[in-house]
């Protein structure tokens, strides 16, 4: 995000709001001079309005994301918070802390993926464009190629998945309830369980937000029109069966991880639910997200009688299709569980207007 020393970005804007020009020169002309050289040396320029929205569509206009290519460099960062995970001990903490204060640290190496996330997740309808003017060269708009869109999906879902999202077991042993004076705040996760630890809700939290960035009400009414206009480009259904392969339709899991999946699986469900019933939405955007949702249903009601020997498995089932049912018959009276609020996310620059969770027209957020 930040590097040392003075960018190409810096020395572009100070010659163009600083040159002197000789006199008799045409200002004017030797301010396009630089805006061309500039253009030729490769520089981007992508406003912070269009940079921030989680909904955003320029594969290479976000903030705090790293690498030259934003899908490596997930995969990349998700090497490294494994090798992070690896190494988590109470060393992390100095001599005499709290063991509870472990949290802290635990929580941006459990989360250091997340604004990667959001870069990797502007190529899944993506479209590389400049704000070009008449005569200057540049890339008007050219969509994410759709080898680049399907590679940037596999990354994204990789990242819901429970070998992923599982706190190893020592970390777990590490983590008591918090003494009186250290209460939780804001850069904590959200919890279920009273005063102890909650994993679970830590993995809820990152699948959150990875789910949230895959069906995005925006980026999901790029795919429906990407995949009209070629449908050589994924398409919103593609993405939708998906996710739901490799979270309800995935193999079972047992234990830990199997109620990691369900965790995962529930996420899933919710953010369907909230698409299908966004009134912002893009009618065809709903229209096929309630589609799923109803396969969903049915694939739960054929599968269901095959896991009876596991009754974690089995009440999930009963349950969720009974969510589908209430919500196809009236969504307004449905009460489902919201995922929890991420921890405190990048700090520099917020603004109200581009808080993603104001912007839902279903009432759930």
């Amino acid at each position: 995000a930040y590097d040392t020393g003075i960018g190409e970005w810096d020395k572009a804007a100070i010659a163009y709001g600083y040159q002197d020009f000789p006199e008799g020169t045409d200002e004017k002309s030797g301010l396009n001079a630089i805006v061309s050289q500039t253009i030729s040396q490769g520089l981007k320029y992508i406003s912070d309005a269009d940079a921030r929205p989680a909904g955003g569509a320029h594969p290479f206009a976000h903030l705090w994301d790293n690498g030259s290519n934003p899908v490596d460099e997930l995969i990349r960062v998700l090497q490294v918070r494994s090798v992070a995970l690896e190494h988590f001990s109470e060393n992390n903490i100095r001599e005499n802390a709290p063991m509870a204060t472990l949290e802290e640290v635990l929580v941006p190496i459990y989360l250091f993926h997340r604004y990667q996330l959001e870069g990797a997740a502007k190529l899944l309808g993506g479209l590389n464009y400049s704000y070009a003017v008449r005569g200057d060269g540049q890339t008007v708009t050219e969509m994410v190629p759709p080898s680049q869109q399907r590679y940037a999906l596999a990354a994204l879902i990789r990242t819901i998945q429970p070998e992923v999202l599982a706190i190893p077991e020592n970390i777990l042993r590490l983590i008591p309830p918090r003494p009186y004076g250290y209460w939780r705040d804001r850069e904590m996760f959200d919890i279920r369980t009273g005063v102890t630890f909650d994993p679970l809700s830590a993995a809820e939290t990152a699948a959150d937000m990875t789910v949230g960035l895959l069906l995005h009400p925006e980026r999901a009414a790029r795919l429906v029109e990407y995949h009209a206009r070629d449908n050589a480009f994924p398409g919103l259904a593609e993405v939708l069966d998906k996710v739901i392969q490799s979270t309800w339709q995935a193999k079972s899991e047992t234990g830990y991880p199997g109620e990691i999946r369900r965790v995962v699986n529930n996420v899933v469900l919710y953010h369907l639910m909230a698409l299908a019933a966004n009134e912002n939405a893009v009618p065809q955007v709903r229209a096929i997200a309630f589609l799923k949702l109803d396969e969903l249903k049915t694939w739960l009601t054929t599968s269901k009688p095959k896991i009876k020997k596991d009754p974690n498995q089995f009440a999930e089932y009963v349950f969720a299709i009974s969510q589908i049912s209430q919500f196809q018959e009236n969504p307004e009276k449905l009460r489902i569980t919201k995922p929890g609020n991420p921890p405190a996310g990048s700090p520099i620059g917020a603004d109200q207007s581009f808080d993603e969770r104001s912007g839902w027209g279903c009432g759930w957020r």
